[in-house]
């Protein structure tokens, strides 16, 4: 009799010679996503305006939820630990919200995080953890750290479905070296299927985040999945491709469509500026989206003033830049041109080439050299 699947398998298909990028097969209960990879964010479930009919037609094929959101009253958008943070309380129990509605108190413990996502049967589940503003610093932060790994171990002995369902750990330890390496060194010692870097992207500055990223990557197994929660901008995905991180999320793509900003190559288009009133070009003219391929500026820029319509099609096109954008990293992995790919990316997005230097820096680490 044939030994059963793991729940979650990585094949390395080819990593960068130069650099630490690297192309993968993530294979999931509910199918195969190819890495890296960008996840939008449905946090109650589903995308805002947009059916999962066609997201899967847009190539995505995983997207994150909200386990606070999914379980309970859904009381506003974001990481609650974080948009919440005024209406919560930490304790070594789990994590008391105050509902800004009603004023009732809701517990959410790691053994009761677990319990809903194993409700939902998501094929990736995320730990509770501790987890303080990036900008924060002291004894706060290493005290969060270690609840973090402290509620690992309990999130671990609660999983009821390990078989089917695969429990992410979430690295923490601010922005303090020490205590990233320590957690690092704990939460690998434990046999969880991936990890996930958190506590970034929180409003540190871009010199101390990409810092973190890498010392996070060079001490993560090789044969499992390095998930960089948060973040979505194309710069900070290319260059935390670079540095080795295989997925991210972000409600980045999502978010600003909302506000008529339509990602480019070169940055974004603010659709509801008078300029675009007489513009007739698509959004992109490369891109293949449904968006691009029916409608043009003027017609997004007239629409968006008195049809939500115009927010819809605009996620759309936003959603098919991040996951062409993920995809051409990929295949340039692949090929064995990712430097140049990225070089490339940056001449585009910088056509002044006034880089920014956090960017460079982080890239020279990984020995890509912007001209």
């Amino acid at each position: 009799m044939a030994a059963p699947m793991a729940p979650l398998t990585l094949r390395v298909l080819a990593e960068c010679r130069v650099s630490k990028a690297r192309a993968c097969e993530l294979r999931l209960p509910h199918g195969e996503v190819p890495t890296p990879v960008f996840m939008p964010v449905g946090t109650q479930g589903t995308m805002k305006g947009v059916t999962p009919h066609q997201l899967r037609a847009l190539g995505c094929c995983i997207c994150l939820g909200n386990t606070y959101h999914l379980g309970m009253r859904p009381d506003s958008g974001g990481f609650q630990m974080v948009s919440l943070v005024e209406l919560s309380e930490v304790t070594e129990e789990g994590v008391c919200f105050k509902s800004p509605y009603d004023g009732k108190e809701i517990l959410l413990t790691p053994e009761k995080s677990i319990e809903i996502q194993n409700a939902l049967g998501s094929d990736i589940m995320m730990q509770l953890d501790d987890v303080v503003s990036s900008t924060i610093s002291g004894p706060r932060v290493e005290e969060a750290m270690y609840r973090s790994i402290r509620w690992l171990d309990r999130s671990i002995a609660a999983n009821q479905n390990p078989d089917a369902q695969n429990l992410f750990a979430i690295i923490q330890g601010g922005l303090d070296p020490e205590l990233r390496r320590k957690c690092l060194d704990e939460m690998t010692k434990r046999d969880v299927p991936g990890f996930a870097i958190g506590g970034l992207s929180g409003g540190e500055e871009k010199d101390h985040f990409w810092k973190m990223v890498t010392l996070s990557t060079d001490h993560l197994p090789r044969e499992k999945p390095r998930y960089l929660m948060g973040v979505g901008y194309a710069t900070d995905l290319v260059v935390c491709v670079a540095l080795g991180c295989d997925m991210f999320d972000c409600v980045f793509p999502t978010r600003t469509a909302r506000f008529g900003s339509a990602l480019v190559p070169w940055g974004s288009l603010q659709l509801k500026n008078k300029q675009y009133a007489k513009d007739f070009q698509p959004i992109d003219e490369n891109c293949g989206c449904p968006t691009c391929k029916r409608h043009t500026r003027a017609y997004l820029h007239a629409l968006f003033k008195s049809d939500t319509a115009a927010l819809h099609h605009i996620t759309i096109h936003n959603i098919a830049y991040q996951l062409n954008l993920m995809s051409c990293l990929r295949d340039s992995i692949l090929e064995q041109r990712f430097p140049e790919f990225v070089q490339k990316f940056m001449k585009t997005m910088y056509s002044d080439k006034k880089y920014p230097v956090w960017a460079a820096d982080a890239l020279a680490s990984v020995s890509i050299h912007l001209e």
